[in-house]
Protein backbone atom coordinates (compact mmCIF):
# COMPACT_ATOMS: atom_id res chain seq x y z
CA UNK A 1 0.00 0.00 0.00
CA UNK A 2 2.77 2.34 0.79
CA UNK A 3 3.98 1.57 -2.68
CA UNK A 4 0.72 2.49 -4.33
CA UNK A 5 0.58 5.75 -1.84
CA UNK A 6 4.23 7.07 -3.23
CA UNK A 7 2.90 6.33 -6.19
CA UNK A 8 -0.21 8.91 -5.69
CA UNK A 9 2.30 11.16 -3.76
CA UNK A 10 4.70 11.39 -6.86
CA UNK A 11 2.18 11.84 -9.68
CA UNK A 12 -0.06 14.64 -7.85
CA UNK A 13 3.19 16.22 -7.21
CA UNK A 14 4.40 16.69 -10.24
CA UNK A 15 1.27 17.90 -12.00
CA UNK A 16 1.13 20.73 -8.68
CA UNK A 17 4.85 21.96 -9.32
CA UNK A 18 4.05 22.50 -12.85
CA UNK A 19 1.51 25.26 -12.09
CA UNK A 20 2.57 28.64 -12.70
CA UNK A 21 2.84 31.28 -9.71
CA UNK A 22 -0.07 32.92 -11.70
CA UNK A 23 -1.84 29.64 -11.91
CA UNK A 24 -1.41 29.13 -7.90
CA UNK A 25 -2.63 31.98 -6.96
CA UNK A 26 -5.55 31.96 -8.86
CA UNK A 27 -6.67 28.34 -8.22
CA UNK A 28 -5.98 29.81 -4.13
CA UNK A 29 -8.12 32.34 -4.18
CA UNK A 30 -11.18 30.16 -5.47
CA UNK A 31 -10.83 27.47 -2.81
CA UNK A 32 -10.40 30.52 -0.04
CA UNK A 33 -13.66 31.83 -1.63
CA UNK A 34 -15.02 28.24 -1.59
CA UNK A 35 -14.53 28.08 2.29
CA UNK A 36 -15.64 31.26 2.93
CA UNK A 37 -18.86 30.24 1.83
CA UNK A 38 -18.97 27.34 4.16
CA UNK A 39 -21.03 27.94 6.96
CA UNK A 40 -18.96 25.57 9.41
CA UNK A 41 -16.14 28.14 8.63
CA UNK A 42 -17.74 31.25 8.34
CA UNK A 43 -19.09 30.50 12.33
CA UNK A 44 -16.06 29.15 13.78
CA UNK A 45 -14.28 31.66 15.98
CA UNK A 46 -11.18 28.91 16.68
CA UNK A 47 -9.40 28.10 12.96
CA UNK A 48 -6.42 25.87 12.54
CA UNK A 49 -5.14 26.47 9.02
CA UNK A 50 -1.81 25.10 8.07
CA UNK A 51 0.98 27.90 6.58
CA UNK A 52 1.54 27.02 3.11
CA UNK A 53 4.55 27.07 0.87
CA UNK A 54 5.76 25.96 -2.31
CA UNK A 55 2.58 24.94 -4.74
CA UNK A 56 0.00 23.93 -1.73
CA UNK A 57 -3.19 26.03 -1.85
CA UNK A 58 -1.61 29.37 -0.34
CA UNK A 59 -2.83 30.10 2.53
CA UNK A 60 -1.06 33.58 3.63
CA UNK A 61 -4.21 36.06 2.83
CA UNK A 62 -6.71 33.68 4.29
CA UNK A 63 -4.17 33.66 7.42
CA UNK A 64 -3.81 37.45 7.26
CA UNK A 65 -7.36 38.20 6.88
CA UNK A 66 -8.71 35.84 9.74
CA UNK A 67 -6.09 37.78 12.52
CA UNK A 68 -7.79 40.03 14.91
CA UNK A 69 -11.16 38.61 13.79
CA UNK A 70 -11.07 34.64 14.94
CA UNK A 71 -8.84 33.07 16.81
CA UNK A 72 -5.99 31.95 14.64
CA UNK A 73 -4.02 28.48 15.33
CA UNK A 74 -1.09 27.22 13.39
CA UNK A 75 1.10 24.23 13.62
CA UNK A 76 4.76 24.19 15.16
CA UNK A 77 6.59 21.10 14.43
CA UNK A 78 8.61 19.90 18.09
CA UNK A 79 10.01 16.89 16.95
CA UNK A 80 11.60 15.82 13.79
CA UNK A 81 12.12 12.60 14.07
CA UNK A 82 8.80 11.10 15.72
CA UNK A 83 6.83 13.40 13.20
CA UNK A 84 4.91 15.32 16.12
CA UNK A 85 3.44 18.77 15.67
CA UNK A 86 1.70 21.19 18.39
CA UNK A 87 -0.49 24.31 18.05
CA UNK A 88 0.05 27.65 18.67
CA UNK A 89 -1.66 30.63 18.34
CA UNK A 90 -0.87 33.68 16.11
CA UNK A 91 -1.66 36.95 16.91
CA UNK A 92 0.15 38.83 14.20
CA UNK A 93 1.87 37.47 10.68
CA UNK A 94 5.04 39.30 11.26
CA UNK A 95 5.42 36.56 14.23
CA UNK A 96 6.45 33.89 11.64
CA UNK A 97 9.86 33.06 10.76
CA UNK A 98 11.68 30.07 9.09
CA UNK A 99 10.76 26.87 10.64
CA UNK A 100 11.07 23.11 10.05
CA UNK A 101 11.66 22.26 6.55
CA UNK A 102 11.49 25.98 5.72
CA UNK A 103 8.36 26.31 6.43
CA UNK A 104 6.85 29.95 8.38
CA UNK A 105 6.48 29.11 12.42
CA UNK A 106 5.93 31.36 14.86
CA UNK A 107 8.98 32.44 16.97
CA UNK A 108 6.54 32.65 20.17
CA UNK A 109 4.89 29.36 20.59
CA UNK A 110 1.49 30.56 22.61
CA UNK A 111 0.47 26.67 23.10
CA UNK A 112 -2.80 25.43 22.25
CA UNK A 113 -5.25 22.50 22.95
CA UNK A 114 -6.59 20.04 19.64
CA UNK A 115 -10.08 20.06 21.09
CA UNK A 116 -10.40 23.51 21.10
CA UNK A 117 -10.59 24.03 17.23
CA UNK A 118 -13.96 24.62 15.71
CA UNK A 119 -12.36 24.28 12.21
CA UNK A 120 -9.21 22.40 11.16
CA UNK A 121 -7.80 23.18 7.81
CA UNK A 122 -5.46 20.60 6.77
CA UNK A 123 -3.26 20.36 3.08
CA UNK A 124 -2.85 17.23 1.44
CA UNK A 125 -1.34 15.92 -1.97
CA UNK A 126 -4.06 13.77 -2.67
CA UNK A 127 -8.13 13.33 -1.45
CA UNK A 128 -10.71 11.22 -2.39
CA UNK A 129 -14.63 11.70 -1.72
CA UNK A 130 -14.88 9.63 1.21
CA UNK A 131 -12.48 12.30 3.29
CA UNK A 132 -9.59 9.85 2.75
CA UNK A 133 -6.32 11.80 2.54
CA UNK A 134 -2.29 11.37 1.51
CA UNK A 135 -0.30 13.74 2.79
CA UNK A 136 3.80 13.88 2.64
CA UNK A 137 3.97 10.78 4.60
CA UNK A 138 5.31 11.64 7.64
CA UNK A 139 2.37 11.08 9.74
CA UNK A 140 2.18 14.66 11.56
CA UNK A 141 -1.61 15.62 10.80
CA UNK A 142 -2.71 11.68 11.13
CA UNK A 143 -1.16 11.72 14.87
CA UNK A 144 -3.01 15.61 15.24
CA UNK A 145 -6.24 14.99 13.21
CA UNK A 146 -6.75 11.88 15.69
CA UNK A 147 -6.93 14.68 18.68
CA UNK A 148 -9.52 16.66 17.02
CA UNK A 149 -13.08 17.26 17.49
CA UNK A 150 -13.98 20.11 15.34
CA UNK A 151 -14.78 20.10 11.49
CA UNK A 152 -11.63 18.79 9.96
CA UNK A 153 -11.30 20.38 5.96
CA UNK A 154 -9.16 19.28 3.53
CA UNK A 155 -8.16 22.41 0.87
CA UNK A 156 -6.83 21.26 -2.58
CA UNK A 157 -7.08 21.59 -6.16
CA UNK A 158 -9.61 19.82 -7.93
CA UNK A 159 -7.02 18.04 -9.61
CA UNK A 160 -6.11 16.37 -6.14
CA UNK A 161 -9.40 14.69 -6.28
CA UNK A 162 -9.15 10.93 -7.02
CA UNK A 163 -12.11 8.22 -7.21
CA UNK A 164 -10.27 6.68 -4.59
CA UNK A 165 -7.18 6.69 -2.57
CA UNK A 166 -5.37 3.90 -0.40
CA UNK A 167 -5.92 4.29 3.28
CA UNK A 168 -4.36 2.33 6.37
CA UNK A 169 -5.78 2.23 9.72
CA UNK A 170 -3.69 5.13 11.47
CA UNK A 171 -4.76 7.46 8.36
CA UNK A 172 -6.64 9.99 9.39
CA UNK A 173 -9.49 11.79 7.26
CA UNK A 174 -11.30 15.03 7.07
CA UNK A 175 -14.80 15.65 6.73
CA UNK A 176 -15.10 17.52 4.42
CA UNK A 177 -12.48 18.89 1.04
CA UNK A 178 -12.68 22.33 -0.67
CA UNK A 179 -11.35 22.85 -3.67
CA UNK A 180 -11.14 25.93 -6.54
CA UNK A 181 -13.84 24.07 -8.14
CA UNK A 182 -16.02 21.90 -5.79
CA UNK A 183 -16.72 21.41 -2.18
CA UNK A 184 -17.04 17.86 -0.87
CA UNK A 185 -18.31 16.82 2.10
CA UNK A 186 -16.60 12.78 2.44
CA UNK A 187 -19.60 10.41 1.81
Amino acid sequence: MSEEKNAIRRKILDIRNSLSAIEILKKSNRVIENLSSVDDFSGAEVIMTYISFGTEVNTHGLIRSLIGKKTVIVPVVTDKERGEMILSELMDWKELSSGAYGILEPREVRERDAGEVDVFIVPGIAFDKKGNRIGYGGGYYDRLLNKVKGKKVGIAYDFQILDSIPAEGHDAGVDMIVTDRNIIRAE
